[in-house]
């Protein structure tokens, strides 16, 4: 079952009859920049019925609306019997369309973010080594290319496990 896609101004309008919004990105996501009223959904961790009160029509969104179509046919039965669409393009369209969005640059990036640019530095200073001082600083890049290779097989990524333990990670998140 697929979900039909709507625009920002369709989403917006549906909201000011009382849809909700359903906001399925992760925590860390969520807390550096959302949409006002917004309520918190992680699909990856998807347990229990979705807040939604009342109301009788749900507009699920990710970042770029991606995981919303990844997700479609589980988010679809979570939705249980409700009218639900999805927002097309997600929060990078709603932010196109000029409509409010939420920063806190207090929060830090996202977790996935941050393990590209741990992964990429990495790598980077890998084949500088290699270039400059010895051979074996491929060993680096390759020992991170296979972390990134075990990560996407397996699903547990050990660099992001690592980073949550940051203290800048550690903040409390609404």
């Amino acid at each position: 079952m697929t979900i039909p896609s709507i625009s920002p101004a369709e989403a917006r309008s549906l909201l000011s009859d009382g849809a909700v919004l359903v906001d399925i990105r992760n925590r860390d996501e969520h807390a550096r920049e959302h949409i006002p009223g917004a309520v918190l959904w992680p699909v990856a961790q998807a347990t229990g019925p979705i807040p939604r009160g009342a109301s009788k029509t749900l507009i699920f969104h990710c970042r770029s609306g991606a995981r919303t179509r990844a997700n479609g046919p589980m988010l679809a039965s979570a939705a249980d019997g409700c009218e639900a669409f999805v927002l097309s393009g997600g929060l990078e369209a709603w932010k196109g369309a000029g409509l409010p969005v939420r920063v806190d640059r207090r929060q830090p990036i996202e977790l996935m973010r941050q393990v590209q640019i741990a992964a990429g530095a990495l790598v980077l200073t890998g084949v500088l080594v290699a270039a400059m001082v010895s051979p074996y600083g491929l060993l680096l890049s390759g020992f991170v290319g296979a972390g990134l290779v075990f990560a996407g097989v397996s699903g547990f990524c050990g660099m992001a496990r690592v980073l949550a333990w940051m203290p800048w990670n550690r903040r409390t998140m609404p």
